[in-house]
């Protein structure tokens, strides 16, 4: 994927949702895997030309598994001149050793959102940036109609008025296709993901089923996005 095709879809979505205003400090919650560093050149380069000017952030929260290498993620933000910060937690470790989760993915990104958050107002930023695109809309419909039994997924701008920030997810129009193009094409640091039970969580059984259930419907993926933007779902209803 070419850069201008990235930030074409990620401007829609910015101005459909009014996600970006004037004067906006954004932390964009930089993992080091292919979508936050695509989110990250996406808003880097939007930052130059968009009319509405806002600060640029990165952080990342470290898991304290021990077997990350930083450095690409340093060296990107250097060449990029976005200011990066690191918040050590003991997060695996109590998640695997302490408390020995089989099923550790939910309360591990709520304290991996609750270390972010907590870094993001300390650096005086108002708004956080997710790296959610268009596929993990799809796989979070199904894993909430799967596993909760509810027609559910997260929107494209969330309000958490308690930390007074404001939570946006600029590639709901990008797929994951387009995410692995653009790291092929501009060949992007990514960090391997040191979670243990990366590749065998409940996402990645929903990932599988739909590229199985593509075999005979290439036009679920389409099917799905539709059913969430188009459906009555809170929050995804363009703005004016």
């Amino acid at each position: 994927m070419k850069l201008q095709l990235l930030l074409s879809l990620t401007r829609q979505a910015i101005d459909n949702y009014h996600m970006i205003e004037d004067g906006d400090h954004i932390a964009v919650g930089l993992s080091g895997g292919k979508d936050s560093l695509t989110l990250l050149y996406a808003l880097h380069y939007l930052k130059r030309f968009y009319p509405k000017k806002f600060e640029l952030s990165a952080i990342t929260v470290d898991l304290g598994l021990g077997n990350m290498n930083m450095e690409p993620i340093r060296a990107l933000c250097k060449d990029l001149g976005v200011p990066w910060s690191v918040v050590h937690t003991q997060i695996g470790p109590i998640l695997f050793d302490a408390k020995k989760e089989t099923n550790p993915c939910s309360l591990c990104a709520k304290m991996r959102k609750g270390a972010l958050n907590q870094e993001a107002r300390a650096l005086g930023c108002n708004v956080i940036a997710y790296a959610h695109h268009r596929d993990d809309v799809i796989e979070t419909l199904l894993m909430s109609l799967f596993y909760e039994g509810r027609y559910h997924c997260f929107s494209p701008i969330t309000q958490l008025d308690r930390a007074a920030l404001t939570i946006i997810r600029p590639m709901i129009y990008v797929t994951e296709a387009n995410v692995i193009g653009f790291k092929n094409r501009f060949q992007l640091p990514v960090c391997k993901n040191p979670c243990p039970v990366d590749g065998h969580t409940k996402r990645q059984y929903i990932k599988d089923l739909i590229k199985n259930l593509q075999k005979e419907n290439p036009y679920l993926k389409d099917c799905l996005f539709h059913a969430v933007s188009q459906g009555s779902l809170p929050g995804w209803t363009p703005q004016p």
